[in-house]
């Protein structure tokens, strides 16, 4: 079995050009088409493969750790903070007249031929409300033909002609997610906007033209009662996966951060009831990097959450991000720790030392993240959340059930008022 498996992947990479396959100090990574795929190798299945001897591998050891990345895996770009739509939970606080000293086309393309030499696989696009943008297919194009592959998440608010754009070029897009944070009544009492009916719309022309479309859905204690419905809606527009994404104190999402955040039950209860919803439907679920904290808390073994590739927060490592002037951050919701630094010059910042800040010194969380058997998978969680509430980005990630459960038996930190 094992021969046939090594036999199989061998095929496909020999069909491959790079960079679809990047070395690493433990092996490299595979980039698979089908099925969509990023695939870390050890050395001895790379040399199976038929690649060469890196120099990476001469400088570490043979331990099968992964460590620090060569590169991230993937780029959030901000392509824009424009959006007329005003919803009160938006992450970046867009704006109909967007942010001062917004990049264009064509720095936005430099950025891209930045990334592409580092090696980096795939490219999140977003905003604001980058669907609007005339410029957002050649974008995608010179993405493509730089090796990354472009995805793209839209609100679906949009007017006649970007609607018509973008289904026009849909094919450029390896994943299209609408955000669609509920149904019905549900999808306004979460974004303060009346539009499900204009961003359903938009999904079933996309989903026409496009089987990689899906749905981005923020969960809050208003929709989360509402999660079943939301499946269902996905299963009957035959959408290709459901995300979910955790609310997060960042852009206008800070003032109704307190009133819209999940409950600690909710949160407690989230892992069996998507796994349950998952299977019902038969949908592929996604959860965002802030939820390890939530998969942990059920004891889920910790080989095979690694094996599955569920890790916490994963800025400055696995991906980063950029606002829309091109300055660099860890993740999409976090301020630049150098407002100098700009996305262009991930390939010479990426290997300081001190390249964005705390967001790598993850090990050096406080308890009870500290003595957590799963911190190097969790990382303490949302850093976002935590710098939010406590001001640090060492300290815990204050809706961690257990670390909601350690600071109700001691006197010790910031408490996050519980929920109920």
């Amino acid at each position: 079995m094992r021969e046939r498996l090594v036999r199989a992947v061998r095929r496909v990479v020999e069909r491959l050009r790079p960079p679809q396959f990047r070395y690493e100090r433990f092996g490299g990574i595979v980039h698979l088409a089908w099925p969509r795929a990023l695939v870390f190798v050890s050395r001895q299945m790379a040399r199976k493969l038929g690649r060469a001897e890196s120099t990476l591998w001469e400088s570490s050891p043979d331990d099968g750790q992964v460590g620090l990345l060569s590169a991230p895996l993937e780029a959030h770009l901000q392509l824009t903070n424009k959006c007329s739509v005003g919803c009160q939970g938006c992450y970046t606080a867009a704006t109909p007249a967007g942010a001062a000293g917004e990049w264009g086309l064509a720095e936005w393309k430099l950025a891209i031929d930045a990334l592409a030499s580092r090696g980096v696989f795939h490219l999140a696009l977003g905003g604001g409300e980058s669907a609007e943008l005339p410029w957002l297919p050649e974008i995608a194009r010179h993405a493509r033909a730089r090796g990354l592959v472009p995805n793209l998440t839209t609100s679906g608010l949009l007017d006649r002609a970007s609607m018509d754009r973008l289904v026009a070029n849909a094919h450029l897009f390896g994943q299209i997610n609408v955000s669609m944070d509920g149904v019905g009544d549900r999808y306004e009492a979460v974004r303060g906007v009346d539009g499900f009916a204009r961003a359903d719309a938009v999904i079933v022309a996309l989903r026409a033209v496009n089987r990689h479309v899906g749905i981005n859905c923020v969960v809050t204690r208003h929709n989360y009662d509402g999660l079943s419905d939301l499946f269902a809606y996905a299963r009957r527009r035959r959408l290709a996966e459901i995300e979910l994404l955790r609310l997060k104190p960042s852009g206008r999402g800070r003032r109704v951060y307190d009133s819209l955040r999940c409950t600690d039950a909710q949160h407690r209860a989230l892992l069996p009831a998507v796994l349950t919803l998952s299977l019902r439907h038969r949908l592929r679920v996604r959860l965002d990097c802030s939820y390890t904290p939530m998969v942990a808390h059920h004891g889920v073994d910790e080989k095979l959450m690694k094996w599955l590739s569920i890790y916490g927060c994963a800025g400055g490592d696995m991906l980063v991000a950029s606002k829309a002037d091109g300055r660099l951050t860890a993740c999409s919701f976090a301020e630049p720790t150098d407002n100098k630094v700009k996305v262009v010059d991930l390939p010479e910042y990426w290997d300081r030392d001190d390249a964005f800040g705390a967001f790598r010194q993850w090990r050096a969380a406080e308890e009870p993240c500290r003595s957590c058997t799963y911190l190097p998978l969790c990382r303490g969680g949302c850093r976002v959340v935590s710098v939010h509430t406590s001001g640090s980005l060492h300290a815990p990630d204050p809706e961690c059930p257990r670390v909601v459960d350690y600071r109700a038996t001691t006197s010790s930190g910031y408490h996050l008022p519980l929920v109920s």
